[in-house]
């Protein structure tokens, strides 16, 4: 008998699913609103952001308002008993920086620095895009590989089946029902390895999304097989050196610690601040004795500071040189990042092209496989085939297909990773994407 299962296993994945199924732009709207790397990128944004207004703090005027009270103890002009005298200051004072050279480097830095984690921010909403797509495809592949191993098996069982039965009747060898059993029983442990992927593949799209996973949508049969636009690498090359995030963060780095530098060569410099006070002193004797000439009466002092840098022990030239090492760390890993992101951007773009031809050659490896299995059975009916052979015809069927729906997601994915690695990746690549389910 011929059997054509693994045939109508495919049909079947390729058939709507009954009722709603989630697709990838429901899962991405869960993970947008539920996943946690997103969210601590969010926050690190909104802390580093603060540092810029708390440098700018430091530029503002300052406003200061002080109570202070003393005591005196033995003889002066002032205590005629010889007991004690009181005083209390009440004053508020106003300073504003004039010059100060390193505390507008230190604004910069802040600056710098808010614009480095704004980068890395959008670095992390797009590789969201990607994450939320890798996942998702992670259990569409899970859900093709355990569909196609169920299928092995079923095809298994029913060959253990058939060679037994011929060898009661002594049409077969006992060592074709023992080649048989084995495959069907390595069948059965290769479903229930692909079972516990299945399950783990639904966890991390879970650990994305924080929601359980339904149904999915599946990719359609006829997928679009484009190469990558421009067809040129080098341009892609220079358009991630342009925009990718994770590149951009990096400069803004650099220039924070370029500021670095100059706030630290600033410590050299004099600053200069102005203030301006306004209180009163009262003073009284324990006896209520007379206090001093002038006693209750407001005063305003205003004036300016000059504040010169003589010697610091050396802290001063130690920060500067420790500040031009941060810099050139800083330039180190831009450079770093530059080659790992021409990297990926070239590796991204020749997995797409190559990805066409593997789609194209695991769909015609799948075609011959179902021929060559249908060959081998008819052939084995007739005597011409061994049982072997129709059970590795079956194995080679089954990783064909299994090679396909692996490639067809991966490509998929590599398109996704090759706008990524150029930065320009958005919305509406993921509703490209979305479009190609069904």
């Amino acid at each position: 008998m011929r059997l054509k299962l693994l045939t109508l296993a495919l049909a079947l994945t390729a058939l709507p699913l009954s009722g709603h199924s989630e697709d990838l732009l429901d899962a991405y709207r869960e993970a947008r609103a539920n996943d946690p790397v997103l969210a601590q990128s969010d926050a690190t944004r909104l802390s580093t952001g603060e540092g810029v207004t708390q440098a700018r703090a430091l530029l503002l005027p300052q406003l200061n308002a002080g109570l202070t009270f003393n005591q005196y103890s033995g003889n002066n002009s002032q205590d005629i008993a010889g007991g004690h005298s009181r005083a209390r200051t009440e004053s508020a004072t106003l300073s504003q920086s004039v010059l100060d050279l390193s505390k507008w480097a230190g604004l910069k830095t802040a600056r710098s620095q808010s614009d480095a984690q704004d980068q890395l921010y959008q670095a992390a909403l797009q590789n969201l895009y990607v994450r939320v797509t890798q996942a998702y495809f992670g259990v569409l592949t899970a859900q093709d590989s355990l569909t196609f191993n169920k299928a092995n098996e079923e095809a298994y069982r029913q060959s253990y089946e058939q060679a037994d039965q011929r060898f009661k009747v002594g049409l077969a060898a006992i060592t074709d029902v023992y080649q048989a059993k084995s495959y069907y029983e390595l069948a059965k442990a290769q479903t229930i390895a692909a079972e516990n992927t299945l399950n783990d593949s639904k966890e991390a799209l879970r650990q994305i999304t924080g929601q359980p996973v339904g149904e999915l949508k599946k990719l359609r049969d006829d997928l679009p097989m484009d190469a990558p636009s421009p067809a040129d690498p080098n341009t892609w090359v220079d358009e991630a050196l342009k925009h990718n995030p994770n590149v951009l963060s990096q400069q803004y780095t650099v220039e924070a610690a370029e500021h670095n530098i100059s706030a630290a060569r600033a410590g050299h410099l004099p600053t200069i601040n102005a203030t301006v006070t306004r209180g009163e002193t009262t003073a009284w004797t324990e006896n209520g004795g007379v206090g001093i000439p002038g006693n209750g009466r407001y005063g305003t002092t205003a004036g300016l500071t000059l504040s010169v840098p003589i010697f610091a022990g050396g802290g001063t030239q130690s920060r500067v040189r420790q500040s031009i090492y941060d810099r050139d760390s800083a330039q180190d890993s831009l450079e770093s990042t530059r080659r790992q992101v021409s990297r990926d951007t070239l590796n991204y773009y020749r997995s797409v092209g190559a990805g066409i031809l593997q789609v194209q050659a695991n769909r015609a490896s799948v075609e011959s496989g179902q021929k060559a299995l249908e060959a081998t059975r008819a052939g084995f009916d007739v005597g011409t085939q061994t049982m072997l052979n129709v059970l590795n015809a079956i194995q080679t069927l089954t990783q064909a297909q299994s090679s396909y729906s692996q490639a067809r997601h991966t490509f998929i994915l590599n398109k996704l990773q090759l706008k990524q690695a150029a930065g320009t990746i958005d919305m509406p690549d993921l509703e490209a994407v979305n479009s190609l389910l069904q």
